[in-house]
């Protein structure tokens, strides 16, 4: 056996409590308090919150996609997207067109306005980080390990 997998199976074997801080669930709840908390005053001063925050990074770094796309890519489901892309567009932040190769897609992008805020906010990330005491290397890590382990939950299981 391969010292990862015995470690895994330790890790998944019963017996014993974990203690309430031990426990990966609220190590994650708290983290993601703490990070969304030292968005908020990097944001307020420009109206966002933190999912419009992300809407308007994404559009910036990956250009017009589709309202879809937005979801699939921030884990968004659409009762939450469709108010806020609402919010975002009547800001003048965001446009929504229907796709002209297939009617049924919306296609999102940034306004010039909106790619302007979104060029304004590109340091927020690297402040964030800053606040963390993390190197960069070390941040990579943390997101690449929670990126895997959400993989590995969000697959289907084995037949």
């Amino acid at each position: 056996m391969q010292p990862t997998e015995q470690a895994s199976q330790e890790a998944a074997a019963p017996g014993g409590d974990f203690e309430v801080r031990e426990m990966l669930c609220l190590a994650l709840h708290r983290a993601s308090r703490a990070i969304t908390s030292q968005y908020r005053p990097l944001l307020a001063p420009h109206g966002l919150t933190y999912p419009q925050y992300l809407v308007i990074t994404l559009l910036r770094i990956s250009g017009t996609t589709t309202v879809g796309g937005v979801g699939e890519e921030l884990g968004l489901e659409s009762s939450t997207l469709s108010p806020l892309l609402t919010r975002l567009a009547e800001r003048g932040l965001v446009t929504r067109t229907r796709s002209t190769d297939d009617e049924r897609r919306v296609e999102v992008s940034l306004t010039p306005q909106g790619r302007a805020l979104g060029e304004e906010l590109a340091d927020v990330p690297w402040a964030v980080c800053r606040a963390t005491g993390l190197s960069v290397p070390e941040m990579k890590g943390v997101v690449a390990q929670l990126t895997e382990m959400v993989d590995r939950l969000e697959r289907p299981p084995a037949a």
